[in-house]
Formats: C-alpha cells, sequence, structure tokens
C-alpha cells in the first residue's frame, strides 16, 4: 500500500481496490459522489432528471468538477450515445465565440473561403456544454436565447434556418444573479438555463474526500509517469487534510502531480505553507498602510509585509516539524542558528 491510511474507513488502498478513473483523466461515479452527502445528493439529483431533456445549470468555485459533473449528467441522459460537445465561452475571444457555435457560410467574412458548421451543429441530437457561461458577451446571449426558444438559428452569412434538437448546460464560477443586477447577463436567458441548477461545493466544505483523492491522484499518475512513490508521511498527510485548497480539487491534483513527479516531500511542505502566506497576506494587507498619507514609505511597507510572511513560514514549519527546529531549519533551507535567532527576533518563542 503505497498510502498510508488516514482514516481506516475513508482511504482505499488502490492496490487492492484501484479507483476508477478513465484514461482520459475522468472519475467514475462511485469516486465522484460516493465520498460525502453533498455529493451524494448530486449524484442523486442526476439519476432523478436522467430521462429528461431538462437545462442544467451547475455553479461552483473553480476547480471544484464542474465539467466532471456534466459528463455524468451527459452519459446518465437518453442522449448518452450521442455527442457532447464542450465550448469554453471565456476561452475563445467574443468576435470568435459567434462563429465557432453557429458556424459561417462561404464569403460571410474575410478569410471565409469555406463554409463550416459550428458547434450547435455537431451538438444535433447531443448535449451542449456551455463552460463559463457567465463570460459570454450580451449579444451572443441574444442569440443563444433565441435557439433555446425556437430550436433554429442562421449561420454567419447564411440565408437558410439550421434547425437543430439539442440539451443545454451551462457551468460558471460567478453569481449570474448579481450579473442580472449589474446588466452583464440577461434575466430571461437565466431563467431559461436555471432549470435544474447543481450547486458543485468546494472541497473545503466536504474534507471527508480529501484523502480519497490523494489516494486516486497517486495512483493516477503514478500509472501515467511510471513511477514508484514513497509514502507521505502521517505529519504531510495531516497537513494536506487541514488545507483549505482555495483551488479545490484541481488545485490538491496538481500538488500530487508534482509530488509524483519530483517524489519531493519537503517541497509540498514548503508550497502550502507558501500558499497559506500569501492567503494571510491578502488578508492583512491593510495591517500595512500607514494611517496618515504623510507616513507613506513603501520600503516600510514592504519591510513590515516581508516579516509577517517570514514569520507566518517559520510558524508553519515550526507546527509541522512539532517545534523540532532542526528539521524546520532542513524545510526552510536556513542554517540551524538563523532559525532560532528567527524565532527570537519573531516573538514565537514567547507564544
Amino acid at each position: 500500500m503505497f498510502l498510508e491510511r488516514l482514516t481506516a474507513e475513508r482511504v482505499v488502498s488502490w492496490e487492492k481496490d484501484p479507483p476508477p478513473y478513465h484514461k482520459r483523466g475522468q472519475v467514475g461515479d462511485g469516486l465522484l459522489f460516493g465520498n460525502s452527502e453533498q455529493m451524494e445528493a448530486i449524484g442523486k439529483t442526476i439519476k432523478l432528471i436522467s430521462d429528461t431533456d431538462v437545462p442544467v445549470l451547475i455553479v461552483g468555485e473553480s476547480g471544484t468538477g464542474k465539467e466532471l459533473v456534466a459528463n455524468a449528467v451527459h452519459l446518465h441522459s437518453l442522449r448518452k450515445d450521442r455527442p457532447l460537445v464542450k465550448v469554453n465561452c471565456v476561452a475563445i475571444p467574443g468576435e470568435l465565440l459567434e462563429s465557432e457555435l453557429f458556424g459561417y457560410e462561404k464569403g460571410a467574412f474575410t478569410g471565409a473561403y469555406n463554409s463550416k458548421p459550428g458547434r450547435f451543429e455537431f451538438a444535433h441530437k447531443g448535449t451542449l456544454f456551455l463552460d463559463e457561461i457567465g463570460d459570454m458577451p450580451l449579444p451572443l446571449q441574444a442569440k443563444l436565447l433565441g435557439v433555446l426558444q425556437e430550436g433554429k438559428f442562421f449561420r454567419l452569412g447564411g440565408k437558410n434556418e439550421v434547425e437543430v434538437d439539442i440539451r443545454i448546460m451551462a457551468a460558471t464560477n460567478q453569481n449570474l444573479e448579481d450579473g442580472i443586477r449589474r446588466g452583464t447577463f440577461r434575466e430571461d436567458l437565466f431563467y431559461r438555463l436555471n432549470v435544474v441548477r447543481i450547486r458543485i461545493p468546494p472541497l473545503r466544505e466536504r474534507k471527508e474526500e480529501t484523502p480519497i483523492l490523494i489516494n486516486h491522484f497517486f495512483a493516477k499518475y503514478s500509472q501515467i509517469y511510471n513511477k514508484s512513490v514513497k509514502e507521505l508521511s502521517k505529519k504531510t498527510l495531516k497537513l494536506l487534510m487541514e488545507y483549505d485548497w482555495p483551488g479545490n480539487v484541481r488545485e490538491l491534483e496538481n500538488v500530487i502531480k508534482k509530488f509524483v513527479v519530483l517524489d519531493d516531500e519537503d517541497l509540498v511542505i514548503r508550497e502550502l505553507n507558501l500558499r497559506e502566506i500569501r492567503k494571510e497576506e491578502k488578508k492583512t494587507d491593510l495591517e500595512y498602510l500607514p494611517h496618515g498619507i504623510e507616513d507613506y514609505s513603501l520600503k516600510e511597507i514592504g519591510r513590515k509585509a516581508a516579516a509577517k510572511a517570514e514569520k507566518v513560514a517559520i510558524e508553519k514549519t515550526l507546527e509541522y516539524t512539532h517545534w523540532n527546529r532542526r528539521q524546520a531549519a532542513q524545510i526552510l533551507k536556513i542554517s540551524y542558528k538563523t532559525l532560532l535567532n528567527k524565532i527570537k527576533e519573531t516573538g514565537l518563542d514567547a507564544e
């Protein structure tokens, strides 16, 4: 067993029971919906709508797995044998997104030497998944609404209507209701998309899944990179469990991938501590600013910020090593004597 059991009932040895994941990096239903009450409820919702074509709006922070949930909705639907066509609305410039979605006819614009179908036509009889829908330009939102209402559209430069039979799913990490109030998202389109709403909770709200996901990603990347990886220590596992993972499952996956490739546990510790430092800096940025404009000094502000970051790094590392100063000095890549001086300077010895 390559990963020590953090809790006997939750961490499964992949040597005896390989976690389910597909070669394309998709996880199976057992891993996605079987390890927390919140995700189990999402799995039940997907089964309840499996024999319908209702639009689905998937919301959640970046990295929570919105695309994986969209895959699961499609694979449990009546259209599972037809295409699932994905469009990332933020990755394609607004001026190109319209032609990507609706296609164009020859001569519609400079460079349109041939006719080309759009994603709507490719998704005919299947499902169209619009990721980051909150970033779609307003004029294009109006045209999308028309397709949802009529099931018809014109290609760019086209004279004949194209009819499509599709199911729409959309995802966003934004608050679309706020977008409506700001005038950046159409209210009528929101109500068209928001028939079934699935909220994916961030990883910090379902920490019981963390050891299972760690196990899964170890197995996955050990196999992909053909690496025999040593076990993580209990202290590092505890650190991984206590970390809030602001980047959610994607951030956890990247950290485990890096560890598998580099096989350096201290690197994982330093990286997580650095992220904690950045989080602390964001929380306490105003502490470094003087009260009066006459007292502004970039040098002094920088000194205070650096001192705060240094203290957080030392404190986190000492907590991790249970105040084993020599081990902490090794992790921090400073001499033992320097660490003792830093502990005194930062006042950590008095806490």
